[in-house]
């Protein structure tokens, strides 16, 4: 599976009002520093001390959103 790395910051900025809110984001343990990571599904996971926690999900054009927040393409 191939994923867009980012911070819990930049996702925050990308994320439309039908998809996760900042609170939710941080019930998740999600902060500016935080590593996340988005996958070709639209899957969001949240990097923990050994292992990637999936927290949430994209929704619509996630795609094009993921790339231009990130300016990064899938790896």
């Amino acid at each position: 599976m191939r994923f867009i790395e980012m911070t819990g910051k930049v996702l925050a900025t990308m994320l439309s009002d039908d998809e996760m809110q900042a609170s939710d984001l941080k019930t998740a343990g999600v902060n500016d520093e935080t590593i996340v990571r988005v996958n070709e599904h639209g899957d969001i996971e949240v990097r923990r001390d050994s292992e990637w926690d999936v927290v949430g999900g994209l929704l619509g054009s996630y795609e094009d959103r993921v790339k231009q927040a990130t300016g990064r393409d899938w790896a």
